[in-house]
């Protein structure tokens, strides 16, 4: 793990691994965005596979603490021992370390995770003129193409729906083509890529690695060019208009020899589909405009279940699952006469992996009794949303109770014992004797006299020699 002190530090896996489950390395930025970094190392026995990140988000007494982390996945090919030699990341211009570690392959774990099933994209048809083939030169058809791809046909106000640009190619034909002018074709494409009425929850990709699949039976190279989680704010649809990039496209020589070059290079153009997402309105409910939606559960737990009178106690209101966290409010307590209620501590943990956005978001409640009883925080607060998958409201509701004991709060100023911070726990050891305020202002005035009669005595002195 790296140190409290520093900004970007570096994670290795565990070890001993199972053959059927990845090891990683992880890049975690605090408080700061990524912005660059050089690719992650290559170990010697596994092949680099899918990459993703994830951010938590911690607010404790006004501050905001976050943390990025960016995880590489490795898959082993063999079973045995193996090393990651000690390497170096330039992340955000600064260099960070390694010391590297030994890794122990052991044989495959029961119930491993199966691979998801890969989208079902159709060939986009390429209806540019044909190009008259030079004498020399032979123009040959080639299998890539360009798509978009969501994982849902239309979704609700609020509901997330996974968008990502993928570019196929065909195994046999990589000598074929070649990307030309990649970064500043691959902005203007982000740029129509925007939806401005949407909530974007973005994957990184600041390196673009190829990913080996089958399409209709036959291997591909996929390269994912962009990867979102888009939620929809209004019922605006979510257009995509057709997109465009242009590769680098060789002719190969029709009678190759040593003596003359074996290809001559060209350029061609590969378009997307044009795609629509419909929006649609949630259910009447009087709520309908401020509810969240998503996938959600609730954990709950109290720091203690009995309490004395005056005496704080914490409950944690944690809602977890799938859906927009960023969008989620501190539910608001319907306070009965006996409690009092402070504005909650907030932490936010977000993964982003596999094309969903999960993850918790915990609201930390200091809470003051001020009469004795029992009392149901299932009557004190709730937290309504919107489910899509049912296409239902539903309400999360507490079911802890607690027990406070000793006598009610008199109004003769009783100390309370709520934590007020860590300005107030220094009160006993300062010094508590009166000062005079005033003691400033006579200190100047008697130093300013002694310095007039000095100056006075000084002048008679040099006046009479």
């Amino acid at each position: 793990m790296p140190a409290l002190a520093q900004k970007i530090g570096i994670e290795l896996g565990k070890s001993p691994l199972p053959i059927n489950q990845y090891y990683t390395i992880s890049i975690k930025l605090q408080d700061q965005p990524l912005k660059e970094y050089t690719p992650f190392p290559e170990i010697e026995g596994f092949k680099k596979s899918n990459r993703y990140s994830s951010t938590k988000t911690i607010i404790t007494g006004g501050k905001t603490t976050t943390v990025l982390t960016v995880v590489q996945n490795y898959a082993a090919l063999e079973e045995g021992e193996y090393a990651v030699r000690p390497f170096s990341m330039k992340v955000n211009g600064q260099m960070v370390q390694s010391q590297g570690m030994a890794i122990k392959v052991t044989p495959m774990q029961a119930n491993a995770p199966q691979a998801l099933n890969l989208p079902n994209l159709i060939l986009e048809n390429d209806d540019a003129p044909p190009v008259e083939d030079e004498p020399e030169f032979i123009d040959k058809e080639d299998n890539a193409f360009m798509t978009i791809y969501t994982n849902k046909k239309e979704v609700f106000v609020g509901e997330g729906v996974n968008v990502v640009l993928y570019f196929y190619l065909a195994e046999a034909d990589q000598p074929l083509l070649d990307f030309h002018d990649f970064a500043n074709q691959l902005s203007g494409i982000l740029k129509q890529m925007k939806q401005p009425h949407t909530w974007e929850e973005t994957f990184d990709y600041t390196e673009i690695t190829p990913e080996n699949v089958v399409v209709q039976g036959e291997p591909y190279l996929r390269f994912k060019l962009y990867e979102a989680v888009l939620f929809p704010l209004n019922l605006e649809p979510l257009h995509f208009p057709q997109l465009k990039l242009q590769m680098i496209k060789y002719k190969v020589a029709k009678n190759p020899s040593l003596l003359t070059q074996d290809r001559q290079e060209g350029y061609k153009m590969f378009y997307s589909r044009e795609r629509v997402i419909p929006v649609k309105e949630l259910p009447p409910h009087p709520l309908r405009d401020v509810v969240p939606v998503g996938d959600y559960r609730l954990r709950e737990s109290l720091s203690k279940k009995n309490i004395a009178v005056n005496k704080s106690f914490t409950y944690l209101f944690e809602v977890e699952g799938e859906g927009n966290l960023a969008a989620i409010m501190p539910p608001v307590p319907e306070v009965p006469p006996g409690l009092e209620f402070y504005p909650p501590n907030v932490r936010q943990d977000i993964t982003k992996r596999a094309g969903r956005v999960v993850g918790s978001k915990s609201f930390a409640y200091a809470v003051l009794p001020r009469q004795p009883g029992h009392y149901d925080m299932r009557g004190t607060l709730h937290w309504v949303y919107f489910n899509p998958t049912t296409a239902a409201y539903d309400t999360l509701r507490p079911s802890l109770r607690v027990q406070v004991t000793g006598r009610s709060a008199n109004s003769n100023g009783v100390a309370l014992t709520r934590d007020l911070g860590s300005f107030y726990n220094i009160i006993e050891n300062e010094d508590n004797t009166l000062v005079n305020m005033h003691l400033l202002d006579e200190i100047k005035r008697y130093t300013n006299m002694i310095l007039l009669v000095l100056l006075a005595v000084s002048a008679f002195v040099f006046l009479k020699k």
